[in-house]
């Protein structure tokens, strides 16, 4: 969702909207009226927002809740711009991490969750999540659904017939660093002759550049994408891993990347927990030859969510009473148990439920050890409201190299003139 052209998304987004105001649903749910015990629910593609509905409909039969998939996380957030603009909102609606610095600027458009009870629970969430959705002025916006723990999913058929190691203690010693990672694509390709991982982009830029203290912006907001050394270091080790040969050349999401997972044309790719769901819904076939191992560096995070009221809904209070319960750390863990989607609330890291939590459609792997562990030590860095549209063209510099439509050696300058261009500086 992050390699989508700009034109297209808002163009889909566009019609999502309209489909969601004119139909309802897209989700197969229920709606009601304005009686404090409905609401209407905007959420993105691919996280289980209907199976988290159900589970709530089971506490709350009595409340009617109207869900639209509106599409991606992008699109999703446009949507929103487009109908905070025009006064017609939902009760409630799932934003990404990324795309929820802009709308933090614009705390008029929301309600400050303070005032249904965010202050009393704030502390239930890492420090660093909550702060996101949190303006200048104590005002509360967002109340973080889960966090994006890093690690690295790789085949185990594919690893041993390369001659590598398969268990994944061993694997994870093999890539202490990134430049150990792509040394082991190296050895992988030039004993198979096929692609290490999918895209560069997707695989390594984007990881490198979760991983540090300081990302496109400094503490006090201000940008910092062209002087920052973990910007630049992402990009380079990208590049590093195109001249290597070692990728698949196919963006993360598209039609060729599902069908390349499929037929085994790449043995390894970077997966925060939120991806696993897509390795497993377009690798079906692959259960059981996937394994997780640590991610380079050890720890990171890329992605996360939060649920917001806007100012003019109808039902603020059937949608709070849904965060409320959905988002508590044990709402988080059961969904954790269900969706695999990583809580943002520390209370449950040591939970028998999230430790001992193991895929078995990736070799019985501990997900929730490997993704807490991830998350160890971190020190966030700040996200800004242009956060998106750099990460965009950062990535699509990369790919431009990748395939060969872009002269490495004017990639970053390139990236950069786009960005100045894009977001007007």
């Amino acid at each position: 969702m992050k390699f989508r052209n700009v034109s297209a998304v808002v163009l889909a987004a566009t019609a999502a909207l309209s489909m969601a105001a004119c139909s309802g649903s897209s989700s197969g749910t229920s709606s009601g009226g304005s009686d404090g015990k409905s609401f209407e629910f905007w959420s993105f593609t691919g996280i289980n927002a209907k199976g988290s509905a159900e589970e709530y409909k089971k506490i709350k039969p009595d409340v009617q809740i109207k869900l639209t998939e509106v599409g991606n996380a992008q699109e999703t957030a446009q949507a929103l711009t487009t109908a905070l603009a025009g006064g017609k909102v939902p009760d409630l609606v799932l934003i990404q991490g990324d795309d929820l610095p802009k709308f933090v600027q614009q705390p008029q458009n929301f309600v400050d969750l303070r005032t249904m009870g965010a202050d009393k629970i704030k502390g239930d969430y890492l420090d660093w999540v909550i702060s996101q959705s949190t303006t200048k002025d104590g005002a509360i916006i967002g109340i973080p659904t889960d966090v994006g723990g890093m690690a690295i999913a790789y085949r185990t058929d594919l690893f041993k017939k390369a001659g590598l190691p398969t268990d994944r203690e061993e694997v994870s010693k093999l890539w202490p660093t990134w430049d150990a990672f792509i040394e082991t694509g190296k050895k992988y390709t030039a004993a198979t002759g096929k692609a290490f991982i999918d895209n560069a982009g997707g695989s390594i830029y984007s990881q490198v550049v979760n991983q540090g203290q300081e990302k496109y912006y400094d503490p006090a907001g201000n940008l910092v994408y062209e002087q920052s050394p973990q910007v630049k270091t992402a990009f380079d080790q990208a590049l590093k891993a195109v001249a290597a040969g070692i990728t698949a050349k196919q963006s993360t999401f598209t039609e060729g990347w599902s069908a390349a997972m499929k037929r085994g044309d790449f043995a390894a790719i970077a997966a925060p927990v939120w991806l696993l769901g897509s390795i497993r819904d377009n690798a079906p076939d692959t259960k059981g030859k996937w394994d997780i191992a640590t991610i380079p560096g050890g720890s990171g995070n890329w992605g996360g969510s939060f649920l917001a009221i806007p100012k003019g809904a109808k039902n603020p209070k059937a949608a709070w009473d849904y965060i409320a319960a959905t988002q508590s750390p044990q709402g988080q863990l059961d969904h954790f148990s269900q969706a695999r989607s990583l809580p943002s609330t520390p209370s449950v890291y040591q939970d028998p439920k999230l430790t001992s939590a193991k895929d078995e459609f990736f070799s019985g792997a501990p997900i929730g050890t490997i993704y807490t562990n991830s998350l160890l030590g971190l020190k966030p860095f700040l996200i800004g409201p242009d956060s998106t549209t750099i990460g965009t063209e950062f990535t699509n510099a990369i790919t431009n190299v990748e395939q060969g439509k872009g002269d490495p050696a004017k990639a970053w300058d390139a990236a950069v003139t786009n960005i100045k261009t894009a977001i007007g500086g």
